[in-house]
Order: structure tokens, then C-alpha cells, then sequence
């Protein structure tokens, strides 16, 4: 797997962390804690995320929930014995495709997929199953946190405009997608957000920017986007901006 992070910049640990994964075999299967169980354990958060596909090949496929509700000592029987993959429920996914992952949700990334990734900025990641490779497991707090029931579709509020869609909308953080134009984000103090440019070129404050970065913003900015842009702007917290 490839990956490249993207983090605000300064000594501070955001509350946010962006990410562009490339997979070339599926990834673990894994469970992040909530925020309450995470505080339990002295951690700062727990980590919900989000993924947006940007390419899959033919057959591409991820792991989300378990296909029928699944007691913990079966989950943790069948992590040990491998038939954890038969348990879960592995989606044709294709580009353009959205998924909110909740905490707790039983989950794993396949092979032949390129996608964004915007989380609590946790690392907090319980393995479950490996596929035989000789990493650490860590069935005890994973199965103590795993919500090993069938996914819930995240109910995102949509477009609100014509060139703004919500894809999430809290708690944890807000994700926008917007399009290309000119516009003025104003941000509250203290609070950093994330420009992530999924197509198209443009300007923030004059600095110029391409599909495949992503900029941190603060206070008061002046975005100014090619026609056909296609935007994402992350930001913490519950209230999404005006």
C-alpha cells in the first residue's frame, strides 16, 4: 500500500488528518474506538473516517460490517481461523463512490483502489485479521470495541446549494464537496480547515493549487476555482460553516 498524509502544519496535532491511499493488496481488517472508549484508554479521540474512491479496478472491493449481526466470541473465533472474511460484507465499489465509517464498524480496504481518506486525527487502529502476514493482532481491545453488525448507509444531507453538496455533516467533522468558481470561506478562530482539490486548478489567496494536494486554511480565504473544479473542504466539529 501507498499512502501520503497531509497534517496542518506546526508543532499542534490537528484534529483532523487527510490521506491518499493506493492499494495493491486488500488492507487488514481493523476497528477504531469511539471517542469514549479511546478517552478510557488515556488516547485523545477515536476515529471515525470517511473514504471517496477515486479509481478502482474492475472487481475492486471493500469490507464494510458484517453481513448478519455477529456475537464478539464468533468474531473473535473467526479472526483467529480466517473465516473473518467470509463474515463480512465486501462491496463492488467504483469511482466516485462516498462511505462514512463510523467508529467501530468492522472494515477493510481491498486491492485495486485509489482513495481519499479524511479521519479523526487518530492512529488508533485495532488489527483483527491480516491475511496471514506476521503483524501485531490486537483481538482483545478490538473485539472489546467492534460494533460487528450490517453497515448503516451514513445519511448525508446532500446538495444545498448548486455548487455545494454536504457529505458530512458531523459530529466529528464536516466534509463539503464543492465546485469550481470563486468564493470566500470564513473560517471561526482557532479552527483549521482542509482544501483538498479532487479535479482542476485555482488559487487560495493567489497561491496556486492542483488535483492531488491539499491546503490548510485559516481565518479568512479567497478561493478561486477553474469551472470544472471538484473540491473537498474538511473542518471539525458539529456546525457547518454558513
Amino acid at each position: 500500500m501507498g499512502e501520503i498524509w497531509f497534517q496542518a502544519p506546526g508543532d499542534a496535532a490537528p484534529d483532523l488528518l487527510i490521506k491518499y491511499l493506493f492499494t495493491s493488496e486488500k488492507l487488514s481488517v481493523q476497528v477504531h474506538p469511539d471517542d469514549a472508549q479511546a478517552h478510557a484508554r488515556g488516547l485523545p479521540r477515536g476515529k471515525d473516517e470517511c473514504w471517496l474512491i477515486l479509481g478502482a479496478e474492475p472487481g475492486s472491493t471493500i469490507a464494510l460490517g458484517t453481513k448478519a449481526p455477529v456475537e464478539r466470541d464468533r468474531l473473535r473465533a473467526a479472526a483467529l481461523d480466517g473465516s473473518i472474511e467470509q463474515l463480512l460484507d465486501w462491496k463492488p465499489v467504483k469511482a466516485g463512490d462516498f462511505f462514512y465509517v463510523p467508529s467501530g464498524t468492522v472494515h477493510a480496504i481491498g486491492a485495486g483502489l485509489t482513495l481519499i481518506e479524511v479521519q479523526q486525527n487518530s492512529e488508533t487502529t485495532y488489527r483483527l485479521y491480516d491475511y496471514g502476514r506476521p503483524r501485531e493482532l490486537h483481538l482483545g481491545d478490538g473485539i472489546a470495541v467492534a460494533d460487528p453488525r450490517p453497515y448503516v448507509a451514513y445519511p448525508s444531507p446532500g446538495r444545498v446549494a448548486d455548487d455545494r453538496e454536504i457529505l458530512v455533516d458531523g459530529p466529528k467533522f464536516i466534509l463539503e464537496r464543492l465546485a469550481g468558481g470563486t468564493r470566500t470561506i470564513a473560517l471561526p478562530d482557532g479552527v483549521t480547515a482542509w482544501l483538498i482539490p479532487v479535479a482542476g486548478n485555482g488559487l487560495v489567496d493567489g497561491v496556486a493549487f492542483a488535483a492531488g494536494e491539499c491546503l490548510t486554511l485559516t481565518g479568512t480565504a479567497q478561493i478561486a476555482a477553474d469551472a470544472g473544479a471538484d473540491l473537498l473542504l474538511a473542518y471539525p466539529g458539529e456546525g457547518r460553516l454558513p
